[in-house]
């Protein structure tokens, strides 16, 4: 199994480059730095070309702001690496999380047995969120289970060549976070497996903090989104129950 991976990196974080370099030199495989799409240097020309409002059901109820938008289109430079560089998958891992390598390396002797090119394994950083039933487990405590819905975030994955492949074709344009569309598996069609134990951990904090931009919200739009988000989750949870 061809195994390579790819640390998104964002160059103005230069307080996360010896976060990359420490990834560079733990992770067992070849390591490539991404340079990260940085979505507020976009015109907002450049931003309607590939972010549409409202493109599918059930229709995503918040705006992205630049952040979401230069992470998603960051990933899709990671994926399209897979498919050119012809690899089995590529380990794809933000710049501002920890790996427990030994776990990893347990979970990855699973994965080749029991996953494949066309598949998007998750490294969860959190317990929760997720249920489904378990296709495999090996040493150590090592599982996948295949979510019925998967979790938000994006923190480390195994992409598979194909499975790359089916993302690049299903995100050409986008409405909502690239987590969330992940979780629009009758979109897409690409098998999600999420990953156990634990093995990710995210340190933004000791980093400098998060680089995506937190808008300040009056007390009405506070209101508004908490009561759109569990909807929202919902109609996304029927879909993916239903298959449609």
């Amino acid at each position: 199994m061809r195994v390579e991976g790819f640390v998104i990196h964002l160059a103005r974080a230069t307080q996360r480059r010896p976060q990359v370099e420490a990834l560079r030199a733990r992770l067992p495989m070849p390591v490539h730095v991404i340079d990260a799409v940085d979505g507020r240097a976009m015109t907002p020309a450049e931003i309607a070309v590939v972010c549409r409002p409202a493109l599918y059901r059930p229709y995503y109820p918040f705006a992205l702001n630049c952040g979401e938008i230069g992470c998603f289109l960051s990933h899709r430079k990671a994926w399209r690496e897979i498919v050119e560089r012809g690899l089995d998958a590529g380990l794809v891992v933000e710049d501002d999380v920890s790996v427990d390598i030994d776990g990893l390396a347990r979970i990855m002797d699973l994965v080749k047995t029991r996953a494949g090119p066309g598949d998007f394994v998750r490294f969860p950083q959190k317990h929760g969120g997720e249920t489904g039933p378990v296709v495999g487990t090996g040493n150590g405590g090592a599982s996948l289970i295949e979510p019925v819905t998967p979790a938000f975030g994006m923190v480390m994955q195994l992409v598979g060549r194909d499975a790359a492949q089916k993302l690049l074709a299903a995100t050409e344009t986008f409405d909502r976070p690239v987590d969330a569309v992940l979780q629009m598996r009758w979109l897409h069609g690409v098998r999600i497996l999420s990953a156990r134990p634990l093995v990710t951990k995210e340190i933004s904090h000791e980093l400098g903090g998060t680089l995506v931009q937190a808008s300040r919200r009056g007390l009405i739009e506070t209101i508004v989104r908490e009561v759109r988000r569990p909807l929202y989750r919902g109609s996304v949870r029927l879909k993916n129950r239903l298959g449609t």
